[in-house]
Formats: C-alpha cells, sequence, structure tokens
C-alpha cells in the first residue's frame, strides 16, 4: 500500500508539470512502462537555470539487475529528446538542450545506475532579455520529476528538482513567503535586534498586496527619523546644518530606498529580497568593490554599524499585477513608470505616498535592459525644478560606486554613466519616472538598468544595492548636509544661481532657468480659486490640493476673504506658499513648463502643468507676505459634492467637470431621461444637460455637478441623450479613461461610436456609425482610407509633444469650453485641409507665441492650423482631433470633448 502512495503522488506531480509546459512544445509520447516501484534518485545539483548551462551526477540503486540500454532518463515524464530549443517565435523545435553526456553505466558489481545530465540553454543564450522570450520564457519555470526509469522491470529512481530563469527568481506568489522567512529567521536568532517591519502599502488594481519591509537598528531609529530628524530637516533645515558643521547632531538614520517598478524586468525584485536577507540576517556583509583601474578591492559592511547610519525601505515591486503577468505595465495597461507625476494609477498615488512620507536620501529604482550597464545621472535637459547644483556631484560619485560594486559581484566587466556617455536622450526632464521623481523630494535619484536578464545581472543589482550602501554611510553628513540645503533653499526661497550653469541648450550654451525676466525662477505663492465665480473646475482644484498634500506639498487656505490682483477671493480660497522644503515638486507640477524643442532626442513627453491638462484655474502671485496671518495650513481635501437649488421639477446642469459625465451616464445605465439643450435660452447654454431634480437627488453626495433650476430657459430646443454603446479600439489609455467616465464599452460589431487613437481604422466596421479619431495614428488610419475627400494632414513625429494655445469654436461638440483654451498633443499633428462640408471644432493659435511648452521641433507648420473637425458622409460622421483626448488618463481637461462627440453620436 505504502509503494502504491508513492507512485500515486509523483504521477500526480509529472500530471501537473507537464500541464505546465508551453502548449506550443511538442507533445511528448508518455511511457507505456507500467512504473510499480519508485526509488530515490541522488542528485549532484537540483536546481537548474535558464541562464546557465548546467550538469548533474546522478545515482540510484536499483532492486533488481539492470541492463544499462534499458534505462531511460525523463524530465517532467517526458523523454529528454522531446525537451526542444526554441527557434523563435513559440516554436520550440530545435535539438534538445536536455542531453546525458556520459552514460547511464552500471557500477560492476551493483544495480546502481550513474549518468551524467547535461541542461543546456533553451533559448540558446544566457540573456532572455528578448521581448519575444521574456513572454514566454517563465513557462518552463518550476519544479519537475527527474527520473531513471527501467523499462525491463518497471522500476523507476526519481526526484524533484528546479528549473528557473536565475536561482533567486520568484514569482509573486512566492514573494511574500520569502519575506516571511526572513522575519522568522531574525526572531529565531536571539542575538539579532535588528528592527523588521512588514507593511502592505495598499493593493494593485487587481487587488494583490503591495509589499514594504522596513529594517532599522531599532524601532526606535525609524520614530526618530519620521517625528523627529525629518520634520526639523523640512521646517528648519538650518538649524540640523548648523548641527553637522559643529559635530553636536549625535545619533540619526536617514533612509535609502531600493524600489521596483517594471517587475517584468525581473531582477529588481529579487535582488532585493537578497539584499533583505544578507542586512537583516548577517552580521557581517563582504563584496567585491573595483577601483578606478578595475582593480579588485574586498569591502566588509559590519551591519550594526551600517544600521547606526541607515534605515533601508524595501520596495520589492509597486507592480504586483505587473509581476504576475510578466509585464511591464499594470493591469490597466499602463507603465507606472510614467505616471509619477501624473499619478492616475492606485498604485503610483499609494507608493508615491509613501516615498514624500520618508522623502529617502538615496533612492535606487532597479530596471533592465539597454545595450550596456547603465546608471544614472542622465543627460541634458534637466529639470529647472532640480537644485541640480546641490544633486549633481553626489550622485556622479554614488553612481561610480554602484558601477564599481556591480562589476565587483558580478562577471560585468564595465558600467557607463548616461551622462558621461551620452549627449541627450536619457535625460531627467520629466519627474514621470520613479528616480527623477525622488530627486523633486531632495533624493540621490538613480535608475539602474542591467544589460542582461541572466543570472550575472542579479548578481551586479545585489552589488548596486550594496554599492550604493557603502557610499552613503562613508558619506552620510556630508550628503544629509546637501540635502538640507536644498530644503533650506525652499524654505528661503532662494532661486540660487548656482543652478544656471547646469540648464543648457541642444548646443550645450548656458541658459539658466527660465525666469521670464523675473528676479525668482519661482513666485511666492500658487493660488487656486475654489469657488465657481473665479474657478472653471471647482472639483479639479479640490483634487489638485488632494494630490499636493498626498505628495508632501504644504497648502493652506484663506480664513477669510483676500483681496487679489484686482479680484476678491473668498474664505477657503487654496494657497501654496513656495518658501517651503518642497517647493520644487510643487512648481514642477504647476508651472507652465520648459520649451525644448531644439534637442534632437527627448526620451519621454516632458508636459506635466497640471492647471492645463486636468483644467482649472490658477494664479501666479509675486508678492512676498501676502498672505501672512490669512491662511490656515490643511491637513486634507473634502471633495464637493453636488447640490440642488430650489424644487423645480427639473434642473440644469452645467458641463463643467468630469464628474458631470459620470453623472449623465449613471442616469442612462438607470434608464433616466437626459435632455441636452443645442441652443442657448435664458439661463440655459449650449451643451447644458436638463434633468429631473428627483432623478439629480440620488446623486448629489456621488457626483459634483453644478446645477439651477430651469427658470427662464423653460421652452429651449433639446435633444434627448440616449445610452451609447461605445467601442474603443485603440490604447489601454484610452480604453481606461472611457471606462474612468462610466462608459460601458461593447465590441465594435454592436457600437454605434466607435473611439480610437491607433491606426486601425475599418471603414466597413465605421459605416453607419460614428467615428471618433485621436492623434496621428487615427488620422493617418483615416487618411489612408480615402473615405473623406479634402482632408489632409501633416506630422512631424508620432514623440512629439506640445501644449498649445488653442481656439475654440462654438458648437455642442465643444460645449463646456471657453473660446480660448491650452491643449495638448502627444502625436506632433496637425490638420491642413478638411472636407468641404466639415465643421471645423479647434485650432491652433495663429499667434506667435501660441507653443508653450514641450518637446516639438518643427512646431511651427502647426501655427492656425485645424486642431479638430467633424464631418458626416454618407451617413457615417466622422469626428477627427489633432490633440490628444486621453493621453496616459492625464489629458483630464480635454475629456469632455471626448464625451461631448460620444453622447453627440447617440442624441435623439
Amino acid at each position: 500500500m505504502k509503494l502504491r502512495k508513492i507512485m500515486i503522488s509523483w504521477l500526480a506531480i509529472v500530471m501537473v508539470l507537464s500541464v505546465a509546459y508551453p502548449a506550443s512544445l511538442p507533445a511528448a509520447e508518455q511511457s507505456t512502462v507500467e512504473v510499480d516501484h519508485v526509488i530515490e534518485l541522488d542528485v549532484s545539483q537540483s536546481l537548474f537555470s535558464l541562464t546557465e548551462t548546467r550538469t548533474t551526477e546522478v545515482r540510484a540503486t536499483f532492486n533488481e539487475e539492470v541492463d544499462p540500454e534499458q534505462i531511460d532518463v525523463q524530465f517532467g515524464g517526458k523523454d529528454l529528446s522531446e525537451w526542444r530549443k526554441w527557434t523563435g517565435s513559440s516554436n520550440y523545435d530545435g535539438d534538445p538542450f536536455i542531453n546525458v553526456i556520459e552514460g547511464p553505466a552500471v557500477v560492476e558489481g551493483t544495480n546502481e545506475v550513474t549518468a551524467t545530465i547535461e541542461f543546456g540553454l533553451p533559448f540558446n543564450r544566457t540573456d532572455l532579455s528578448n521581448r519575444t522570450i521574456r513572454v514566454q520564457y517563465q513557462d518552463l519555470i518550476g519544479e519537475y520529476e527527474l527520473s531513471l526509469v527501467n523499462h525491463a522491470t518497471g522500476e523507476k529512481a526519481a526526484t524533484a528538482v528546479g528549473l528557473n530563469v536565475y536561482d533567486e527568481f520568484l514569482f509573486y506568489d512566492e514573494l511574500k513567503p520569502a519575506i516571511d522567512q526572513v522575519f522568522e529567521e531574525a526572531k529565531a536568532d536571539t542575538d539579532n535586534t535588528r528592527y523588521l517591519d512588514y507593511q502592505k502599502v495598499g493593493e494593485s488594481a487587481e487587488g494583490r498586496d503591495i509589499h514594504f519591509v522596513v529594517l532599522a537598528r531599532d524601532e526606535a531609529a525609524v520614530d526618530t527619523y519620521l517625528n523627529e530628524t525629518l520634520p526639523q530637516a523640512l521646517e528648519d533645515p538650518a538649524s540640523l546644518i548648523e548641527k553637522l558643521e559643529n559635530g553636536t547632531m549625535g545619533d540619526y538614520q536617514l533612509p535609502i530606498w531600493f524600489n521596483n517598478i517594471h517587475p517584468d524586468e525581473v531582477e529588481g525584485v529579487d535582488a532585493q529580497v537578497e539584499l533583505l536577507k544578507k542586512f537583516a540576517l548577517e552580521e557581517e556583509v563582504t563584496f567585491t568593490n573595483t577601483d578606478e583601474d578595475g582593480n579588485e578591492e574586498p569591502v566588509l559592511l559590519n551591519m550594526d554599524e551600517v544600521l547606526n547610519d541607515v534605515i533601508f525601505l524595501y520596495m520589492f515591486t509597486s507592480n504586483p499585477d505587473g509581476r504576475v503577468a510578466n509585464t511591464r505595465a499594470n493591469a490597466e495597461g499602463f507603465d507606472l513608470n510614467r505616471d509619477n507625476a501624473y499619478q492616475t494609477q492606485v498604485e503610483t498615488q499609494q507608493v508615491n505616498e509613501l516615498i514624500s512620507t520618508w522623502t529617502p536620501l538615496s533612492f535606487v529604482d532597479m530596471h533592465g535592459y539597454v545595450n550596456g550597464f547603465l546608471i544614472e545621472p542622465g543627460t541634458p535637459p534637466h529639470n529647472p525644478n532640480f537644485e541640480y547644483d546641490l544633486l549633481i556631484h553626489n550622485m556622479m560619485d554614488q553612481a561610480h560606486a554602484m558601477g564599481r560594486a556591480g562589476v565587483g559581484n558580478s562577471n560585468l566587466t564595465d558600467y557607463f554613466i548616461a551622462q558621461l556617455e551620452w549627449e541627450d536622450g536619457w535625460d531627467d526632464m520629466t519627474p514621470a519616472y520613479t528616480a527623477i521623481y525622488a530627486m523633486l523630494h531632495g533624493s540621490l535619484g538613480h535608475t539602474i538598468e542591467v544589460p542582461t536578464l541572466s543570472q550575472d545581472s542579479l548578481h551586479a543589482m545585489v552589488g548596486v544595492g550594496l554599492g550604493s550602501t557603502y557610499f552613503v554611510t562613508e558619506n552620510k553628513d556630508e550628503l544629509f548636509k546637501q540635502q538640507l540645503e536644498i530644503f533650506k533653499r525652499g524654505v528661503n526661497g532662494e532661486d540660487n544661481r548656482a543652478v544656471d550653469e547646469y540648464f543648457v541648450n541642444a548646443d550645450g550654451e548656458e541658459i539658466g532657468r527660465v525666469r521670464h525676466g523675473h528676479d525668482s525662477f519661482f513666485p511666492d505663492y500658487y493660488v487656486i480659486p475654489t469657488d465657481k465665480e473665479h474657478q472653471k473646475n471647482v472639483l479639479e482644484a479640490h483634487k489638485m490640493a488632494e494630490y499636493l498634500l498626498r505628495n508632501g506639498v504644504k497648502v493652506e487656505e484663506t480664513t477669510r476673504p483676500v483681496h487679489l490682483q484686482g479680484e476678491t477671493f473668498p474664505k477657503g480660497t487654496f494657497v501654496i506658499p513656495m518658501n517651503q522644503a518642497k517647493r520644487g515638486l510643487a512648481n514642477a507640477v504647476l508651472y507652465q513648463g520648459d520649451n525644448v524643442s531644439d534637442w534632437n532626442a527627448m526620451y519621454d513627453p516632458v508636459v506635466v502643468n497640471f492647471p492645463a491638462l486636468r483644467g482649472f484655474d490658477q494664479l501666479e502671485v509675486r508678492e512676498e507676505g501676502v498672505f501672512k496671518g490669512v491662511t490656515q495650513e490643511m491637513a486634507e481635501v473634502n471633495l464637493p459634492t453636488g447640490e440642488l437649488r430650489g424644487n423645480a421639477p427639473k434642473q440644469v446642469v452645467r458641463s463643467t467637470s468630469n464628474d458631470t459625465v459620470k453623472l449623465i451616464n449613471a442616469l442612462l445605465n438607470e434608464g433616466k431621461k437626459v435632455e441636452v439643450a443645442v441652443e442657448s435660452k435664458g439661463n440655459i447654454s449650449r451643451g447644458d444637460y436638463i434633468i429631473s431634480t428627483q432623478d439629480l437627488r440620488s446623486y448629489e453626495s456621488t457626483f459634483y455637478f453644478e446645477a439651477h433650476p430651469t427658470g427662464n430657459g423653460k421652452g429651449v430646443e433639446t435633444e434627448q441623450v440616449v445610452q451609447p454603446k461605445v467601442a474603443a479600439t485603440g490604447s489601454s489609455q484610452l480604453n481606461f479613461s472611457l471606462r474612468k467616465l462610466g462608459f460601458t464599452l461593447v465590441n465594435t460589431e454592436d457600437a454605434d461610436v466607435i473611439v480610437s487613437d491607433a491606426r486601425n481604422f475599418n471603414a466597413q466596421q465605421a459605416e453607419g456609425k460614428a467615428f471618433i479619431g485621436i492623434g496621428g495614428s487615427a488620422l493617418r488610419s483615416v487618411y489612408d482610407s480615402e473615405v473623406l475627400e479634402g482632408f489632409k494632414y501633416e506630422q512631424t513625429r508620432g514623440t512629439h509633444e506640445g501644449l498649445v494655445k488653442a481656439n475654440v469654436n462654438p458648437h455642442k461638440l465643444t460645449a463646456g469650453y471657453k473660446a480660448n483654451e491650452l491643449l495638448y498633443v502627444t502625436t506632433g499633428s496637425y490638420i491642413t485641409e478638411v472636407p468641404e462640408s466639415a465643421e471645423v471644432l479647434l485650432t491652433f493659435s495663429d499667434a506667435e507665441d501660441f507653443y508653450v511648452s514641450g518637446w516639438w521641433p518643427g512646431h511651427a507648420g502647426a501655427k492656425g492650423q485645424t486642431m479638430a473637425f467633424t464631418s458626416e458622409v454618407n451617413g457615417t460622421t466622422y469626428t477627427l482631433f489633432a490633440n490628444d483626448l486621453a493621453f496616459r488618463a492625464h489629458t483630464e481637461h480635454s475629456y469632455r470633448l471626448l464625451a461631448n462627440s460620444i453622447f453627440n453620436a447617440s442624441s435623439n
């Protein structure tokens, strides 16, 4: 009975593992030999790698006499000949990658069988960073049965072995148990008094936990930093600088943050687990460093001494869903390393709030894979909101420290620093990246790119963590002093000209911070009105204050009316004083941005400008002390909700925010009647919605809306809005934006409106429907189809972007917008000719200064050209936008152009 149980267990394992092997591999013929006895197989190596060739010596003693010719070696229940190498695409039809290189042989005078088996490279390479390979190699990872089967007797010798991409790789579900194991080992060691704290930061889009660990000397070190050292650093940095200079600073610790955001760049997750093990459990950590000439030199980190200097923070990955799916993007299809400023994704919002809370001294963001071992600082142009002169020298030195340790800890032979090797194209202009975002908190922020997906890169990334730690512990006082100097400039409102030499144009000439004639690059205050008289989007104004608080920026509100720039602003107006430690971060998201179109290459779009892209009003105030004594600091923001006035049967709801769109969709989903005005009359404007007061009451606390009784607008001409059937055939960001607005998406066959920002226009699919095309790819696709006679467009390059002044023509599709707006283009496109029957909705301004900010070489050609139009041809309505309406879900100010176009297509 016992043997029967053993046999059944092994067969169950084989069945599970065979299912795990890629379906594209040729199916193996299962052994027809009846196995009636399983014995233990001894192996010299039980873990094999997809990126390293390894051999194992196996041996087993059978119960009966053995003929080596009758011994079959199997892996995962299949003959070794069936485990074939990848040949491209999803094909595995090359030579076998598992081979018997010696044996099987019988030890003379015994029933012991030996063999040597080589596990080669299934992808014919040690580097699996190729994107085609990266999406499928994980199908091979797992535990398998390795066996010797005696066909003559039915005996089998077997054991479980592992196959991994490299030894330390962990799937997401293995990550928390690995963390728990470290905690358990630390607790079991009575001599280990280090403080370990696990925190669930939040949840991903699909509900997975975001893991975070704090490692410190003791809990008091953490409490002192968060409750004493950091608050004093932000409020009174000069006092701490004085202590550092006179040697009275005493005992203090500073945070080093290890980070991963692209979980398919796998070393960044697993290296952190290895660093946690070393720093939490070992008394001494040794590694090999290299000097400037490449000579190796040993380094010893005494962990008790290290923890007297630093607190370690481990953000194993901010993208759990991507770790599960083996993707760069999160479950919504967003690259989170482009969302650090915009913060449209739930993961970024939660993690960046934690970054703001900790304000780390050193921030190491672990990535892969570029051609070479790349370490930042990045190339120019640099974001002018950095105190760059206080960052660059220490960042450069730390980059060398990390590179030398990475090389010394691996077989990599060299590293390079982007700023020293490249002229442009790897810039730190946009705070979209996590490390660059961290720099706005005064951190030494580095993106590190290992060159390969391999065991060797894992070792190099661990070396990066060791090198960064060594650098901080060796230079802690000086590094902290420089961070405090950054905070001091902010608190004192100082625009120090020492930064100017680092801000250059494409010719390398110093241009400094672009101050537009002002004494300081930074205003004294930003003012965000919250009343309807001065604010076009009250909801977004409140959301901006919420964003700033979440990101560690001080926000105040007025305690009484204030007269300013010829206007009186009521109590409750938001004020952002710029004499604060994190004024650089505040300015980076609130200022208009810079025109960097002279550069040959930029890595990513640089426009952030929340007021323009989210669509709220703000004022720059350049008068020191004007709000002294009339504001109080805010701790939280209460978002406004809808408010009904009067008891009239119907209410007029203005299209003032995206919550209006959500409200309309919610009402339509419930079958409620919604009308839209197609003319202006009395107190009703074209584009306003007319809704039953009773229907609105149930949504007063759910959505923000501005409503008033129909009053003298009775009899206005309206159309009934019908619930639209919308198909999104473009990007994930477009799909997300539409769902965020409350639209229920269907397939193209069932849709009456098709929306696309991709090059996939199908005239037959669009026939008799409404087609809304957004950006250069959609324009190109419609143009190529030749369905719109007279339509022409130009595109400089698909990656060119810019914030531009636009003229808005009165039309029901532009309802809710002013005659002059700032709109955003992300594909370098503009429309040069429109069909004869077209109605032009938007045009680029023809003013000389129409281009505000961004990177768009050749943007002059767009001046005065058409930005958007709508035209009906043969029963199909085409509405085309050269500007982007849903770029990374940040262009929320343009959402209502999209919603208006959709609702118009389904209105009666």
